[in-house]
């Protein structure tokens, strides 16, 4: 592992010979100091062992390691995806990460690729490889209750886009994902909260909570998770898997639950980079049931994975990702742009433009309003039917007048504008995905939270702005606390870059091996 001085010094070097960021904003002894400190936890952490960051059992391998052997035939779909199940029956009684399993329907899908395979009918990268998706998403003769009790018998009569998408790929799917009610942030009492699989303490976050649980704890290979305030990147950080949020249309939503028409983001949750542009390939694309989608063709992932960061310039404001942010997140952050610098990419500095109050109440403003529209059909006539949060939610929206909305509209735009013209400078942006580990959802997560809590939080500035600006962003692992919990980083871009991000995210990944650290389950 080498000296641990010799450690700090070059991890504070690669920074200072990147384009001005020590001249600017940091001096050498604060960037030896933060990345110290990171080192050093990271080195004497409580159960940091090899058997942890070396695992390769079959459930924990990648999606695109898993789908070589498949279409190789050193892997059957029907031995896998029984495997998987197994461990479903096993772990999920605790973890809560399903709503709904589907052991039959996957057995037939599995037994049906497995002969489309040998007879030479591959349909590519995701045959056969059993996946997961959120119960939000409609299945047809499925339930699919977006976390309300009172669709718990809802079947829809047609496939979600992205089902029918994943469906036409070849992939197994093993069961529908457990969420908050309505994809925002309470749970309904009748449903069980999701477990973080690294500590039972910690909370899974978001609404895409059991892609995140079933995802790190090897559930699945794959999962659909949302976005409309961060419900992909926050359980991808919490649980310490790869989550990528599509730009705005790029995914069709049409078959999903809406929370906020203009806000909502349908994709990928995964355990390494490589597998989140395999699952973006299949589900991106023009869909002419939802307007919202975008013309442009679909990017080949694959080709520009691998070209490395030489040259790629990521900019970093320090003032930005460290107010009110764990200060070991920081260090850890910044040790990982010290290893993208060592692979070729040059670090910018730059000033990201302030994320207010006063804009976390807008988004408040459009979510709550939009969802109000959404949910006509069951509120307020159904009210006493939803959980204690999402009824106040809707109430709150219910009561936002035409001209409130109108003008948090503005004001999204506004600061959209600005937030464009800083990516704009740089080819990504690095930021933590979240502030710091919290509680696990307990009485909060089933009962009335204040918006005013919402809102005060400090996660929601690295993830409200994407969502208004309808730009892209990749979450994956970075590093790990002293107890051994995982820490995430964030990189952000203009609009339609996700190929550049999971080749910024590919090229971090195989030069590290913290995506190869696994819940202890």
């Amino acid at each position: 592992m080498g000296n641990l001085d010799e450690q700090q010094n070059e991890s504070g070097d690669r920074l200072i010979k990147s384009a001005g960021i020590i001249d600017h904003k940091l001096s050498r002894r604060e960037i030896l100091a933060s990345i110290g400190s990171a080192v050093m936890l990271a080195s004497c952490a409580p159960g940091f062992v090899a058997s942890r960051s070396t695992q390769t059992a079959i459930h924990y391998q990648s999606l695109a390691t898993v789908s070589a052997r498949i279409q190789a035939g050193e892997l059957s779909p029907v031995d896998l995806t029984e495997q998987i199940l197994g461990r479903i029956g096993r772990l999920d009684g605790t973890l809560h990460s399903y709503i709904t399993t589907l052991p039959e329907q996957a057995r037939s899908a599995a037994q049906r690729a497995e002969q489309e395979i040998r007879s030479g009918n591959y349909r590519g990268p995701l045959h056969g490889v059993p996946i997961a998706v959120k119960d939000l998403c409609f299945t047809a003769g499925v339930p699919t209750t977006g976390g309300h009790a009172f669709l718990s018998d809802f079947r829809p009569d047609f496939d979600a886009t992205v089902v029918r998408k994943l469906k036409d790929a070849g992939a197994v799917i093993l069961g529908k994902l457990n969420l908050t009610e309505g994809a925002m942030i309470g749970y309904h009492p009748d449903f069980s909260i999701p477990v973080n699989p690294w500590n039972v303490a910690l909370s899974t976050s978001g609404s895409s909570s059991g892609s995140g649980v079933a995802t790190a704890a090897g559930l699945c290979y794959a999962s659909l998770g949302t976005d409309t305030g961060g419900s992909i990147r926050f359980p991808s950080m919490t649980c310490g898997v790869v989550g990528l949020k599509p730009t705005y249309g790029r995914v069709s939503r049409y078959g999903v639950l809406t929370l906020a028409e203009s806000l909502d983001h349908v994709g990928p949750m995964v355990r390494r980079v490589e597998d989140a542009a395999i699952m973006f390939e299949v589900l991106a694309g023009r869909d002419v049931n939802d307007p919202t989608t975008l013309t442009e063709p679909v990017p080949d992932m694959q080709q520009t994975l691998t070209e490395g960061v030489v040259g790629i310039r990521i900019g970093y404001d320090r003032a930005y990702a460290d107010n009110g942010v764990d200060p070991q997140l920081v260090a850890t952050i910044e040790n990982a742009l010290g290893m993208l610098v060592d692979l070729g990419a040059e670090i910018v500095q730059i000033a990201m433009p302030e994320f207010t109050v006063d804009l976390a109440r807008d988004w408040v403003t459009i979510c709550s309003a939009e969802a109000a529209r959404a949910h006509q059909r069951y509120y307020p006539s159904r009210a006493n039917e939803y959980g204690a949060f999402f009824a106040d939610f809707l109430a709150y929206g219910s009561a936002v007048s035409d001209r409130q909305y109108a003008q948090a509209r503005r004001a999204r735009d506004e600061f959209s504008a600005r937030f464009v013209a800083a990516l704009n400078q740089v080819d990504a942006v690095a930021c933590p995905a979240g502030g710091v580990p919290s509680p696990a959802a307990s009485d909060v997560g089933f009962g009335t939270v204040a918006l005013q809590e919402v809102i005060g939080t400090t996660w929601v500035k690295y993830t409200y702005p994407a969502d208004f600006a309808g730009t892209p962003t990749l979450t994956l692992p970075c590093g790990e606390t002293a107890l051994g919990f995982p820490y995430s980083m964030q990189i952000m871009g203009s609009r339609l870059s996700e190929p550049l991000l999971c080749r910024i995210g590919h090229s971090y990944e195989n030069a590290t091996s913290w995506h190869l650290r696994n819940p202890p389950v």
